[in-house]
């Protein structure tokens, strides 16, 4: 098959193409009771006034076939700026084609632009590709900490 494969900042226009391919990602990582981003809330992270999150979009020809989403973070001990890599996604049907190494690469090289030397993100631990294919660019597995999630009532209790 003859792909026309691109990766591209994301502009406004991408935000409801974005959201389908969030809710796919969900529905592969059998989350969908946890995706409850509007496109509202992403158009605000990625282009509002106080945007925080950065955002790519692969292209096959006219076709959305994946997206990166993408912030800075600082790690106190090792006094470290980086990226958090919030998710990478690509459809089933261009996996394998190198697409996520592209999205990948282009989220490493914003990251040494701005100055940072790292990378972080999660995957799911039953996500065998996924962990495969981290490990093999050299990345560690972080087996020393949990990830901990306060929100709802939870967190409205705290913030009194």
């Amino acid at each position: 098959m003859d792909y026309q494969l691109t990766v591209r900042e994301a502009q406004t226009t991408d935000v409801s193409a974005i959201m389908l391919l969030i809710s796919e990602f969900a529905e592969y990582e059998k989350l969908v009771e946890w995706c409850e981003v509007t496109e509202n809330d992403l158009h605000e992270a990625i282009f509002g006034k106080q945007s925080f999150v950065q955002a790519l979009v692969a292209m096959d020809g006219n076709r959305y076939v994946g997206y990166a989403l993408y912030f800075p973070v600082f790690k106190s001990f090792r006094g470290e700026r980086g990226i958090f890599l919030e998710d990478l996604y690509v459809t089933p049907d261009l996996r394998g084609n190198g697409l996520g190494l592209v999205m990948l690469r282009q989220v490493a090289k914003h990251a040494e632009k701005l100055g940072f030397a790292r990378l972080d993100w999660q995957a799911l631990k039953w996500n065998e590709a996924a962990i495969n294919f981290y490990k093999n660019l050299g990345a560690e597995v972080d087996d020393e900490n949990f990830d901990f999630r306060l929100r709802g009532a939870a967190f409205n209790k705290l913030t009194e």
